[in-house]
């Protein structure tokens, strides 16, 4: 069984099928965001960011740490905020993506976009996106949060123009309107 130091020899290990092998050549993937279905050419070490910034042309998503550190890149990923400067495209699998521009309908933008022109809570708008996806999932999980939720939602995320007062009262405005 194991050795004095709890490590398992091979000999008794159960077999697992090895796991799926990708690249280091361009693989076919399926995608959906922002509710379309598209099949892109990526290489496996591609970022999801990379991959909506750069062949699906969705550049209001920003890069700016490419570290997972400030939360601008932030999207939806069936409906919780990852940062996709940290998440592998070929990990995406079925899960809906969605981005800034999946909010508006059309010409017609989100309350919480509209909340958050109203409000000021743009400034520079290099965090915009990424503080407008968090409080997005934050409204769509709780209709009604307090300041101090908002805050939490927002937490992770790294603005240089310090709008985070704007950002809460923009989202706790944005509340008050039912279709976000």
């Amino acid at each position: 069984m194991g050795n004095e130091l709890g490590s398992v020899d091979n000999a008794t290990a159960p077999s697992r099928p090895a796991p799926s092998t990708f690249g280091p050549q361009a693989v076919p993937l399926a995608i959906t965001v922002n509710g379309k279905s598209r099949t892109v050419q990526v290489e496996p070490r591609m970022t999801l960011a990379e991959l909506l910034r750069g062949p699906l042309q969705l550049t209001g998503t920003k890069i700016a740490c490419n570290r997972g550190a400030c939360s601008a890149c932030t999207v939806l990923l069936d409906g919780v905020p990852v940062c996709s400067c940290m998440t592998l495209v070929i990990d995406v699998g079925a899960r809906n993506v969605t981005t800034i521009e999946g909010l508006a309908d059309g010409d017609a933008l989100n309350p919480i976009q509209e909340a958050f022109i109203e409000h000021d809570a743009i400034q520079c708008g290099f965090c915009t996106p990424g503080m407008v996806m968090s409080c997005t999932a934050l409204l769509q999980h709780n209709a009604h949060p307090s300041a101090e939720q908002v805050k939490a939602a927002i937490s992770g995320h790294y603005c240089r123009c310090g709008t985070y007062p704007h950002v809460v009262s923009a989202t706790l405005a944005a509340a008050k309107v039912k279709k976000v």
